[in-house]
């Protein structure tokens, strides 16, 4: 099924093509494919060959989902609203390309889309398009449209809701124990247990260790204070008797005492 685009040269109406493809979020095992302000899509694959030019241009719409069931393709490229309007006109376009991106090889190697991974390009009004940051966790709807110099030609259906992840208020987040599973509770009780035993095997190897120093450390012989005096001991089993004295000779006169003197 097709609808109706105004030709902006005759202001006739032309048929828009509908391609019978949906992106979608990849299916595939990646990290981070659905982050707060990227998702990831699969890249459309022999997709669009029956439906586009070499010299199409192939675009990537995201817009709110309350804006979806009325949007109105844009009929030349001045219409395109850049990323940076994303707040007021509540969708913009990017990713840009042309069908030599999306060839139909065999063995060729599915690849994907990561939508608002550029960070540099954001507040460069210069450029044709940015695929900055999504600010807003959504929901959103994304779909692709194909141009050429006549306007819109032809497009893909809208994706379902993509929601983005949202981080939580650090006030938002409950710490009460009652609240943890009980597996949680279990877990802390045995680690809480665990590390104090820890601490006590180390305490008693510290002890253990000074009490072994303190048995090996070699006794200092105490220092005689000033003024004191250390009385000697002397062992006198081995110094022999002193001889007696010599007796004066026989011949030799005796003294008199004078007390007996006539």
């Amino acid at each position: 099924q097709g609808s109706m685009q105004g030709h902006p040269a005759t202001g006739t109406l032309q048929a828009l093509e509908t391609i019978p493809y949906t992106p979608q979020i990849t299916a595939k095992s990646l990290e981070g494919k659905l982050t707060a302000t990227t998702f990831t899509l699969d890249q459309p694959i022999c997709i669009f060959d029956q439906y586009v030019n070499s010299t199409d241009d192939i675009w990537l719409v995201v817009a709110f989902t309350n804006v979806t069931s009325h949007f109105k393709n844009p009929t030349s490229k001045i219409q395109i609203p850049p990323y940076q309007k994303l707040s007021t006109a509540l969708h913009y376009m990017t990713l840009k390309t042309s069908l030599a991106f999306y060839p139909c090889a065999e063995n060729r190697a599915t690849s994907v889309l990561r939508v608002g991974s550029d960070t540099s390009c954001k507040d460069d009004h210069s450029l044709e398009y940015c695929n900055g940051p999504l600010p807003h966790p959504g929901p959103y709807r994304v779909k692709f449209l194909i141009l050429d110099t006549n306007g819109s030609k032809a497009e893909t259906r809208w994706s379902q809701q993509i929601m983005l992840k949202q981080g939580r208020k650090a006030s938002s987040i409950d710490t009460w124990p009652g609240r943890r599973s009980g597996t949680m509770v279990v877990i802390t009780s045995i680690l809480s247990s665990f590390i104090g035993i820890l601490v006590i095997l180390f305490l008693c190897t510290v002890a253990y260790d000074f009490k072994l120093w303190r048995r090996e450390e070699p006794a200092v012989p105490e220092e005689p204070r000033a003024g004191s005096f250390r009385e000697r001991e002397y062992d006198t089993h081995h110094i022999p008797p002193s001889p007696a004295p010599p007796q004066p000779p026989s011949d030799m006169p005796r003294p008199h005492s004078p007390a007996a003197s006539p």
